[in-house]
């Protein structure tokens, strides 16, 4: 138990790095433990393909999965899919629901990555995720499946 109060900013990237402040007093006991409950961090997946690192591209948003329309979608897209899931490499960006059809919900549309971008999120978007995707279909990738060494 530790006998410090801890006083996180949020910024650390682990909690031994919050700032602390020592406590006068040893009040406390098991009564007054402390949990955490963390949220689940998967934000993109997958669907419908051959193995974990293939498929139709689902987002999170909201705690409602949707779909990402493949309107202009290409290889600098599924770069950060392949990168974000842990796939390896790109081999293909597919625009034409060749995994199937997906979600009614569109969460993004016109997605537009440099390639360089941790997550697909923090690529750009534009357009209204509410008019569908059709003619274009979902968005889906086919990734290398294997982590490049560095």
């Amino acid at each position: 138990m530790w006998t410090q109060e801890i006083q996180c900013r949020g910024n650390e990237s682990q909690i031994h790095l919050c700032p602390t402040s020592p406590s006068l007093h040893n009040n406390c006991s098991h009564d007054s433990d402390v949990g955490l409950l963390c949220a689940d961090s998967v934000n993109l997946r997958l669907v419908g393909g051959h193995s974990r690192c293939a498929g139709r591209v689902e987002v999170l948003h909201r705690g409602q999965w949707g779909k990402v329309c493949g309107v202009g979608w290409d290889l600098p897209d599924a770069a950060v899919v392949c990168r974000e899931l842990d796939c390896g490499e790109p081999v293909d960006a597919l625009s034409d629901a060749r995994f199937g059809p997906g979600l009614q919900t569109v969460w993004m549309n016109y997605v537009m990555c440099t390639g360089s971008e941790s997550t697909l999120k923090k690529c750009g978007s534009y357009g209204d995720v509410e008019q569908g995707c059709s003619p274009y279909g979902d968005a889906g990738v086919i990734c290398s499946g294997k982590l490049l060494k560095s």
